[in-house]
């Protein structure tokens, strides 16, 4: 029993360096390469930087460190905006699932434009804007109004009356997706 203690202490002050391996020191977070931790003469840790895997995002372009997509708003030019309901969906490594909103009622006349405005600046890929009835619970019957690609959101109201407009947004990269909800009334 001495003898091995002796070995062990020997090992540890001795001249020779022991690299520790990313199982051996337990799991790390996950999207970024393990560093190299090295035990040095005396116990000094060193820590070697890590290389970035291939496919993993560059870190000169951080992703958004949101716990869900950032909020949504439309108003008409000129008009006071109105914040969109999040409905369905996926975030980096999290989502949600819910049936077809009503949303938060905004006010707006024939013919006018409505302007799509996020609250972060988070690329946007595509995005479909459908409409239905008010108290609709999902996506079957859903009339497309308007689709697109890229920033600005931007599109026509629907005809004259009461309507449940949601707004399925796709962003760029691995960011995901993510629906808001109006209640539009139309004059």
């Amino acid at each position: 029993m001495l003898a091995l203690l002796a070995a062990v202490l020997a090992a540890a002050c001795g001249p020779s360096q022991t690299s520790l391996s990313p199982s051996t020191i337990g799991p790390l977070s996950t999207g970024s390469a393990a560093p190299t931790v090295t035990v040095a003469p005396l116990g000094t840790p060193t820590i070697e930087p890590a290389t970035q895997e291939p496919g993993t995002p560059d870190p000169a372009t951080p992703e958004p460190q949101m716990p869900e997509p950032p909020a949504a708003s439309i108003a008409v030019d000129g008009g006071d905006p109105v914040i969109g309901e999040l409905g369905t969906f996926t975030w980096l490594n999290g989502g949600s699932d819910a049936p077809w909103l009503d949303g938060y009622r905004i006010h707006v006349g024939s013919g006018e434009r409505l302007t799509l405005t996020m609250a972060e600046p988070v690329p946007v890929a595509g995005w479909t804007v459908s409409r239905q009835p008010p108290g609709s619970r999902d996506d079957f019957g859903a009339m497309g109004m308007a689709q697109g690609s890229g920033a600005p959101v931007t599109f026509p109201a629907p005809p004259p009356g009461s309507w449940s407009v949601g707004v399925s947004i796709r962003f760029t990269g691995t960011l995901g997706s993510a629906s808001y909800y109006w209640l539009i009334e139309v004059d």
